[in-house]
């Protein structure tokens, strides 16, 4: 979409190298998409990343003819990633921007108009602002330079001041005739952005400066290459070291050798007292190839600047590393293990505190050892029990015990071996135990020690706002630390993912450093493995009379309300509704009995379901869903069964809680069926039959593409098989989804009863082709 007419050539060609960036990837794209400057081309090059990147740049590109995508068969790294997108850009400017950062509203638009009012500078340089996790937003230190600039045109080599910015690709715009003619290319490893910014900027002819903030600089709290310790930091010698290569073709530029070596001390100084880059044990190294480097370049006459610390200098001018120690250059080190040991001890407070449970810390993992739990120690169920239920028949060899509190015992099934809350054997288990698997978290007492594996399933795909979103929104954060819940993120090594867009989440939301399991949800396995006799034998526990349509209700928290508000009045929609329809009403888990529920349940208005122990029996048992924005609907798309979303207060719920994406926009993929939002018009879609008609359907398999991609009978599996066997593969690798056979509806498994053979080819008996029936569980 070309901004000036009959251009041949964009503008803008934005660079985009893309490695492991699933939940960052999107904003980063959308926010180039909808500036209002047009003209430009995006070069997403996917450098063989592991996650579902490549997937979500395929989605874009099919999108938007301006995205183009390219894939390395071989990871190269960011600096051969960002080669071929200069390779292949056409546009007169290049611009580099990280897959984890994005462009302010009009950014490129300020670009544009100052590069045109500049007459086509070599460079141009322009403002960021840092965006933080917890959402502050700070503005970088060169504001005031930028804007003093005004509409300067000037030889970089000739203000020195503008050397001392902030040295990344990201914060300035190259006219790409001025790149490639002068054969600028980036080189392998980190710090590659410090050599490619100094050396364009002497060589550069003409440069301006644009005072407006174009990018937000995203500080991620994990996953930056920058802030992961190894001998990767060491490529900053060899970095440094072509500068001054550079440097030595240019005599010319022999006055500003003080100002670069000055740069190049200072950097490795800050690198090599980071605990995050260079790690204890290659200290002295590191130490001894900085001297090296200092003693090689330090230009005759040298004396450190004002603004640093002349004795650091000294330091590695007299290559003492006993000085550099003393100078506390690696402090860091101490401090934070001391604030581990801290931490430690504060997590073993109260009665995780007492000399037993210390004891047990020194005592050696078991291996066969795994710890079970659901919804903070309640019944076992969802995905904790499918996987434990899994790992008995796949790994025999693990002991599985389920932590529950002392008022739920009597629910957990027989010869299911469990332990209570608190109590000695659980500080046992806890302490020595090899696996933890929740879909919550653990309490905070628990101590991770080294070798432990935490398992986290998680209980929902989130429409709602989760983790540390939630600070924007003071009734859904009430109550909580986020540094307490990252806390508890940052024990996981698992997180176990229903589908592309819950992976997303979950890497943004709780940035940590787990591995993603994209292997659906194992609860939602019993789906592809029920027939139609176990169906008719649910509805009949339940009290459903032959014939009737029966149709869940289940509604989600409402963060703003203290206690169960009802949003329908359930028994006008069950009088209208008439007595061939059955509601079923589950209310949130959060809440207690409802005595209007209890009441209508006793006039046979409805049937109370919200004490039942499985969601899923329920979910089978359902010819329809009823509910509002719960991720149950998720779960219950599976079963390719209509869903009806009743949204009476969509606005505050956003308002209240925020969601991920427009459920009511009636778009393929976000909205799963009809919507009403009003108890009128929830009563005309089931008395018109819309609930289930031709739009219903289509809506319905649009969602289901988008949010079951990955459930098909195997999730338990791929789950064991990756977490407890160490099986680096998902196996085995979902079923497309024309390819599942999902269990019959209610009205399927009824004409099944009467010896009617199913179009799936089920057999009469089971309602399904050559599955084992299995016993359905809590």
């Amino acid at each position: 979409m070309p901004e000036t007419g009959l251009r041949s050539a964009p503008r803008f060609s934005i660079i985009v190298p893309v490695y492991n960036v699933q939940g960052y990837l999107r904003a980063c794209l959308d926010s180039l998409l909808a500036q209002d400057f047009t003209d430009f081309e995006v070069i997403a090059v996917d450098d063989c990343s592991p996650d579902r990147s490549g997937e979500i740049l395929a989605e874009f590109a099919a999108l938007d003819p301006r995205v183009i995508h390219v894939r390395h068969e071989e990871n190269g790294g960011i600096g051969a990633a960002r080669n071929t997108g200069v390779e292949r850009a056409r546009g007169d400017y290049l611009l580099f921007l990280d897959s984890d950062d994005t462009y302010t509203p009009g950014a490129l638009r300020a670009m544009a108009d100052r590069l045109e009012a500049s007459e086509d500078p070599d460079l141009l340089l322009f403002d960021h602002v840092r965006t933080y996790w917890w959402h502050a937003v700070k503005p970088s230190a060169v504001r005031e330079l930028l804007a003093e600039a005004g509409a300067d045109v000037f030889k970089p080599a000739e203000r020195t001041e503008f050397l001392h910015m902030f040295a990344v690709v990201w914060n300035r715009a190259f006219r790409r005739d001025f790149f490639v003619d002068n054969g600028f290319r980036y080189t392998d490893g980190l710090y590659e952005d410090a050599l490619m910014v100094y050396t364009t900027m002497l060589t550069a002819e003409r440069a301006v400066c644009l005072d407006h903030a174009c990018v937000e600089y995203r500080q991620r709290r994990h996953g930056n290459s920058m802030k992961t310790p190894g001998r990767k930091h060491f490529t900053i010698f060899e970095q440094y070291q072509r500068l001054f290569d550079f440097l030595d073709g240019r005599p010319d530029l022999d006055h500003l050798r003080p100002l670069f070596f000055e740069r190049m001390v200072s950097h490795f100084l800050f690198t090599g007292a980071r605990e995050s880059r260079v790690v204890v044990q290659d200290r002295p190294e590191f130490f001894r190839r900085a001297v090296e480097m200092y003693r090689r370049h330090k230009p005759a006459g040298f004396t450190p600047p004002p603004e640093v610390d002349a004795l650091q200098f000294q330091a590695l001018e007299r290559g003492s590393y006993r000085v550099f120690q003393a100078l506390n250059l690696v402090s860091r080190t101490r401090q934070r293990g001391q604030q581990r040991l801290r931490k430690a001890q504060r997590a073993m407070s109260k009665r995780a505190s007492t000399r037993f449970y210390r004891m047990q810390l020194k005592r050696p993992i078991d291996q066969n050892l795994a710890v079970f739990s659901a919804y903070w120690n309640r019944t076992p169920s969802c995905n904790p029990l499918a996987v434990y239920e899994k790992a008995k028949e796949l790994a025999p060899h693990l002991h599985g015990v389920w932590v529950v509190r002392e008022d739920v015992v009597d629910t957990v099934p027989d010869g299911m071996d469990h332990v209570v809350v608190n109590t000695q054997r659980y500080w046992e288990l806890m302490a020595r135990a090899k696996y933890f698997v929740n879909n919550v978290n653990f309490a905070d007492d628990v101590v991770k020690r080294k070798g432990q594996v935490h398992i986290q399933t998680h209980h929902g795909t989130p429409l709602k706002r989760m983790g540390i979103d939630q600070q924007k929104y003071p009734a859904a954060a009430k109550g909580m630390s986020m540094r307490k819940l990252l806390e508890r993120a940052d024990r996981w090594d698992l997180s176990v993912s229903s589908n592309q867009h819950t992976s997303e989440q979950w890497e943004r939301v709780y940035p940590c450093s787990f591995t993603s399991i994209d292997a659906g949800y194992p609860r939602n396995d019993v789906f592809f493995r029920t027939g139609a006799r176990e169906i008719r034998e649910i509805r009949d526990r339940l009290g459903i009379a032959p014939g009737s349509t029966a149709v869940l209700y289940a509604p989600t928290v409402r963060d703003y309300q203290v206690g169960y508000v009802p949003q329908l009045d359930l028994e006008k929609v069950t009088r209208e509704l008439g007595p061939d329809i059955v509601l079923l009403v589950r209310t949130h888990y959060f809440y207690g009995q409802n005595p209007q529920l209890q009441e209508l349940q006793e006039q046979g208005a409805l049937i109370d379901v919200s004490r039942h122990p499985s969601v899923e029996e329920l979910c089978l048992a359902a010819d329809a869903l009823i509910t509002d924005y719960s991720s149950i609907m998720f779960d219950y798309a599976n079963l390719d069964r209509p869903i009806i979303n009743y949204a009476d207060d969509w606005e505050t719920y956003v308002r209240s809680r925020g969601v991920t994406f427009d459920l009511l926009s009636g778009k393929p993929g976000d909205t799963p069926g009809i919507v009403a939002t009003t108890e009128d018009e929830l009563i005309e879609a089931f008395r018109s039959g819309r609930w289930k008609g031709t739009e219903a359907a289509e809506l319905r398999a649009a969602f289901r593409a988008r949010f079951c991609m990955w459930d098909d009978g195997h999730a338990a599996e791929r789950v064991v098989n990756r977490a407890f066997l160490g099986s680096q593969d998902l196996t085995p690798a979902p079923l497309p989804l024309s390819e599942r056979t999902v269990a019959p509806a209610p009205h399927e498994a009824a004409r099944t009863a009467e010896g009617v053979v199913l179009a799936s080819g089920a057999d009469t008996s089971s309602g399904r082709p050559e599955v084992p029936e299995v016993e359905l569980t809590s």
